[in-house]
């Protein structure tokens, strides 16, 4: 479960969010909408403790990430996998190497390594390409393994921030596909996004922004503009 209880962000006297009230149930799909500036960037970085809210408080899984200690906060984190428009692939490694490096830094052990990554190879449907560099990739690619790298620790939220932002259409379709069956799988997933096209065909819940205030939340939902 994922609380925003009357969670509010300012920079000096500028108001980013203001009063936010949401909750979100586990296994659940949401899409947090609104046009640039209305507030989505800086709710996903209040959720993964990149900023602190000014007021409010924010619970995941009965734990108060506004209090959170800042040693107990990769613990925390691997509650969470994030993906960015911008992929944020390590270059000098291979596809297979970008999923595995989250499980080689929090120590697993080599087969679980290699049996995981295989696995998520599979699930986003680049086994074919797990020797391939990011530069040999195509965009839909790259994010689709930076998607693959989000669930390497097996979170369970998955956060897409503006996931599609730089792809062409039908790259753009197969990551909202992806997501949907991420979910599926029982990830719960939290899309940040101004596509309205993509919004308008999930059918999921929809929460939308506006000057840092929730004006609507529906389920399965529109993004009006």
């Amino acid at each position: 479960m994922i609380v925003f209880e009357n969670v509010s962000k300012k920079y000096s006297n500028c108001s980013v969010l203001d009063g936010i009230n949401i909750r979100i149930a586990p296994q659940e799909f949401v899409s947090i909408v609104g046009r640039s500036g209305a507030g989505k960037s800086t709710l996903v970085k209040l959720l993964i403790a990149e900023l602190k809210p000014t007021s409010g408080h924010i619970f995941v899984d009965k734990i108060d990430v506004t209090k959170i200690k800042s040693k107990l906060m990769p613990f925390y984190r691997r509650k969470i996998g994030i993906v960015f428009q911008d992929f944020k692939l390590l270059n000098f490694r291979t596809a297979y190497e970008n999923i595995a490096f989250a499980m080689e830094v929090a120590n697993l052990p080599h087969k679980k390594i290699k049996d995981d990554t295989m696995k998520i190879l599979r699930i986003i449907g680049l086994e074919d390409r797990k020797d391939h560099f990011p530069a040999q990739l195509s965009g839909g690619e790259k994010q689709r393994i930076a998607i693959g790298r989000a669930l390497a620790l097996k979170p369970e939220i998955l956060i897409a921030d503006e996931p599609t932002g730089n792809l062409d259409p039908i790259h753009t379709w197969d990551i909202i596909n992806l997501l949907v069956k991420i979910n599926e799988l029982g990830t719960t997933v939290v899309l940040a996004s101004h596509d309205k096209e993509i919004i308008n065909s999930l059918g999921k819940r929809v929460i939308s922004l506006e000057k840092g205030r929730v004006i609507r939340d529906e389920e399965e939902g529109r993004f009006i503009v």
